[in-house]
């Protein structure tokens, strides 16, 4: 059975239809609405091949139709009109995101934007920190055999802990200490900060050693704390507000999964590719995320992919919208995280 240009209104009439109603959508709905220049005998005709062919199905409470996972992906892929974000909502996102010096401040205000413009949860997986450069480390001596350590990076991001001092170490000794990091490391990311460390290190006297051994711990405390990618959340209640996660175990299920950080971080590394990637319904791969669509892309610098933001709503998506959406935010992010990540 071909699928011909009728019935291809006719599915497109039926996603519109049931996205914007969230209900089962009959052949007299599409007649009065859509004008489609046939009697609503014909339209159950091809409604009756769309069914055969897999792209709609009918729910058990309805003699109406709604669009199967197969007619969404086919909707995407072939009947869909791509849209653009409007000039002002374009304005308000450039405007917001190059308002803010730190890198976790602009991941949470993409999430908050990327919500609020969709109505859908976002997610933003951030940067490894080990992609950010090192820039300084303070040495502040608190109290007789104590100090504070510092570790500054390129992406705002600081990490502080208190280190016990040897007794003969002095003031200018801690200095000389970290003139010497400050000099040896600048400007490395932070992935290459250990080895230059163990390298450099004859070039510290004997006494010193066992303060820079401190201060390379506080630099792995700081990989440790930022070392995976955050996972960013936004709009997590506007589940709620569709009529799909009514039903109270599909709620906790998913609401679930979205607190598992770790289990986030594993799906958006495992659907997302360059580009922008649109997971349907049984697509997904985690069960959990069954009855929802993912899209997500990457945003890169100088060629090299950072992180993955996403959006995540029920199959019922307004596709065009949310994909454009996601498309603008990832090419603002990419182009505020220039000054933090450029090699």
């Amino acid at each position: 059975m071909q699928m011909d240009q009728r019935k291809q209104k006719v599915l497109s009439a039926i996603i519109r239809d049931y996205v914007s109603t969230a209900e089962p959508v009959g052949s007299r709905t599409i007649a009065r609405k859509y004008n489609l220049g046939v009697s609503p005998a014909t339209i159950r005709n091809e409604m009756s091949d769309l069914e055969e062919l897999g792209f709609i199905e009918q729910p058990y409470t309805s003699a109406g139709r709604i669009p199967s996972d197969g007619g969404y992906r086919y909707f995407v892929d072939c009947l869909m009109e791509r849209e653009q974000l409007h000039e002002s909502q374009l304005y308000v996102v450039r405007e917001t995101l190059h308002d803010h010096l730190e890198v976790n401040m602009v991941m949470q205000q993409a999430t908050d934007l990327l919500s609020q413009l969709t109505n859908y949860t976002a997610v933003v997986l951030s940067p490894e920190i080990g992609k950010t450069t090192f820039q300084q480390l303070q040495l502040i001596p608190l109290q007789p055999n104590k100090a504070v350590a510092v570790v500054i990076t390129s992406a705002g991001i600081i990490e502080s802990k208190i280190l016990d001092i040897p007794e003969f170490l002095s003031t200018a000794d801690l200095q000389k200490v970290a003139r010497f990091l400050n000099k040896s490391l600048m400007g490395l990311s932070l992935d290459k900060v250990r080895m230059a460390l163990f390298r450099e290190l004859a070039e510290i006297l004997k006494k010193e050693e066992q303060v820079l051994s401190q201060a390379l711990e506080v630099i792995d405390e700081a990989l440790k704390a930022e070392g995976q990618e955050r996972v960013y959340l936004g709009g997590t209640l506007n589940i709620f507000k569709q009529p799909e996660f009514k039903d109270v175990e599909k709620i906790q299920t998913l609401l679930g999964i979205l607190q598992e950080h770790h289990t986030v971080r594993h799906i958006l590394n495992e659907t997302s590719k360059k580009g922008l990637n649109v997971k349907i319904g049984l697509e997904n791969v985690h069960q959990g995320f069954r009855n929802c669509s993912m899209i997500t892309a990457t945003y890169q610098v100088d060629g090299e992919t950072l992180g993955v933001i996403g959006l995540i709503g029920p199959t019922r998506m307004e596709y065009s919208k949310a994909m454009a959406a996601v498309e603008t935010l990832t090419d603002q992010l990419s182009h505020v995280l220039r000054k933090y990540f450029r090699r």
